[in-house]
């Protein structure tokens, strides 16, 4: 247990960095070019660890199916981000970034599973201090505001499938293979998207350094989420990681000097405790 909240925290604390970042980013660059910059980076850093350490013999078609899947999801769900910090504040879309536990308890509604009364509680304690946040949002146009809580939606779908199938695909006993192979995919993803609409993904060259930091906390974030799937008590590190939105709102309000209410407070903390608890 120890040992995936450990991995859930270093995860929540990449990420939360991560996200301030995305936050400068995607106002000053392509967000294209952003996003496959930063999974380039990540694939620098994951390939030769990967490659020489990785149990490739133990890789099956089943795994292989989940990390492109996987990476797939992962890529939509970087755009839905980027483009969500882009034209909305910290303290709005984060919280509903985090917020895809929810769809856990969705996906055990709609096959029939037993859902605790507590956990649909949870949730509906999620869907209210977003609502706070939300409408205590007075500096964010309405227009805008629903904008960006659409692309912030989008990229909790995006990434509750991602790491679910990541995963997935890494308790089929092939880690390391499995982590290079959902970077691969990212990045494929990406291509696939961009070339088509001749989209131009040659980033910034002052932000490179930026972009690079990126593409190490990312890539250190989805190895170490993906990579408790092999550990006992797989879902404490759901739990811890799924707070990197608390750190990115905390980390805003500190940095980026983003003004916000005890009332927002309230309903930030009512979100990310109630997210821990749901994916308990």
């Amino acid at each position: 247990m120890i040992i995936s909240l450990g991995l859930g925290l270093i995860a929540a604390l990449c990420w939360g960095v991560h996200d301030i970042c995305v936050r400068y980013v995607s106002q000053r660059t392509g967000i294209m070019a952003a996003i496959s910059t930063v999974l380039i980076f990540g694939a620098l850093l994951l390939t030769p660890v990967c490659i020489y350490f990785g149990n490739w013999a133990d890789l099956t078609m089943p795994a292989i199916g989940n990390s492109v899947l996987s990476g797939g999801l992962f890529a939509l769900a970087a755009i839905a981000l980027y483009q969500a910090f882009a034209i909305g504040p910290v303290r709005l879309v984060a919280p509903i970034v985090g917020s895809y536990p929810i769809l856990s308890v969705a996906l055990a509604i709609w096959s029939g599973e037993p859902v605790a009364a507590l956990h649909i509680f949870a949730v509906v304690l999620i869907i209210i201090g977003i609502t706070i946040v939300a409408q205590g949002d007075s500096d964010t146009g309405a227009g805008t505001r629903r904008i960006a809580i659409l692309w912030a939606a989008s990229g909790a779908v995006g990434f509750f499938g991602s790491f679910a199938s990541g995963q997935a695909a890494a308790a089929l006993g092939a880690e390391l293979p499995v982590i290079w192979l959902t970077r691969m995919a990212a990045i494929a993803s990406i291509l696939l998207i961009a070339l088509p609409f001749r989209i131009n993904l040659k980033p910034n060259r002052s932000q490179l350094r930026l972009l690079a930091a990126m593409g190490v906390l990312d890539a250190i974030a989805l190895a170490v989420v993906i990579y408790a799937g092999t550990q006992n008590f797989s879902a404490f590190a759901s739990v811890t990681a799924s707070i990197f939105g608390l750190v990115t709102v905390i980390i805003a309000s500190v940095f980026l000097k983003e003004k916000m209410t005890g009332l927002q407070w309230a309903g930030v903390l009512v979100v990310f405790l109630s997210i821990g608890f749901l994916s308990l």
